[in-house]
This record gives structure tokens, sequence and C-alpha cells, in this order.
């Protein structure tokens, strides 16, 4: 049985599949991430902790291109601008397309300690829930209601005090 040849190199083949829009940031074009680039997944726990502008503007060059960092901050690019963009291309690196909107209440959501969602409407249903489980005991394996034992097999003798 013979090989099948294709024309198409790895090269050409990955453009065709990462081929992506461009999106403009403060008056700049970038293109939008399709992959976390392998330099920065190797160096990702690093960077999240720095505080180096260097290393800020490695994190910010692997993922959208070099000098983007100065010209967004020559732009007049904001804090949380900036980690609202951060955001986005990192949702579109990871394979998650998300709006800038999304990735602007995540931010939000994160800076206000609640993580990556929001989690105040969970938080009320929850207590809810405790409530209606305290007023009626449900079984922890399935959630339906306990079956009631009996106290002969539970309760223990009664002992007569030596008094």
């Amino acid at each position: 049985m013979t090989a099948r040849k294709t024309v198409d190199s790895f090269d050409a083949f990955w453009a065709q599949v990462s081929s992506t829009g461009t999106e403009t940031i403060r008056g700049i074009e970038v293109k939008t991430p399709t992959d976390v680039p392998l330099a920065l997944e190797l160096r990702i726990k690093d960077l999240e902790q720095s505080e180096s502008e260097d290393d800020l503007r490695e994190l910010i060059t692997l993922l959208f291109g070099e000098d983007i960092l100065d010209r967004w901050r020559d732009a007049g690019m904001g804090l949380l601008e900036f980690k609202t963009v951060l955001a986005w291309g990192m949702a579109h690196a990871t394979g998650t397309k998300v709006t800038f909107k999304q990735a602007y209440e995540a931010v939000l959501a994160e800076e206000a300690g609640e993580g990556k969602a929001p989690t105040g409407q969970n938080r009320e249903a929850r207590r809810k829930t405790a409530k209606k489980t305290a007023a009626s005991p449900r079984s922890a394996s399935t959630g339906g209601r306990s079956a009631r034992t009996s106290s002969a097999s539970t309760g223990s003798a009664r002992r007569s005090s030596r008094a």
C-alpha cells in the first residue's frame, strides 16, 4: 500500500487552521490569538506573579506581537483596559471565544474577589437549598429523603443508676 502524498506542508495547513481575524485595540491592529505559544505556556507561571515590566512585555509580545505593550501605553491604555485585553487574548489563545464585554466582566469579577465568574446568585441559591435541606433531610448519595431508622436499632439500652 502506498502512502498518500499531500502537496500542503504543515505550515500551510496550520496557517489555514489557525487563520484568524484582527482586532483594533487602542488604534493598533493586532492579530486575534488562536493558540498559546509554547514559549508562553512554559513561562506562564513565572510571568503571572511577576511585576517586572520586562516580563510583562515578554507576555504581551508572545501573545500579541512585538512592541504592542509600548504602543498601547503610548495610546493611553489604562490598567483596566489592559487587564480586559489580556483576559480576552488569553481566552482566545486557549480556544475560548469571548467578547470584550465578557472579558471585562470577568476582570471586574476577579477584582471583586469573586473568581472568574460572578457568584452572588449561586451563593443565594445555595443558601435557599441549605434551608430546604435542613427542613427535609435528604440522603447524601441520592438526594432523596432518608429512610427513618427505628429507635430500637439506634437507641442504647437503658441502664439503671447505681445510686
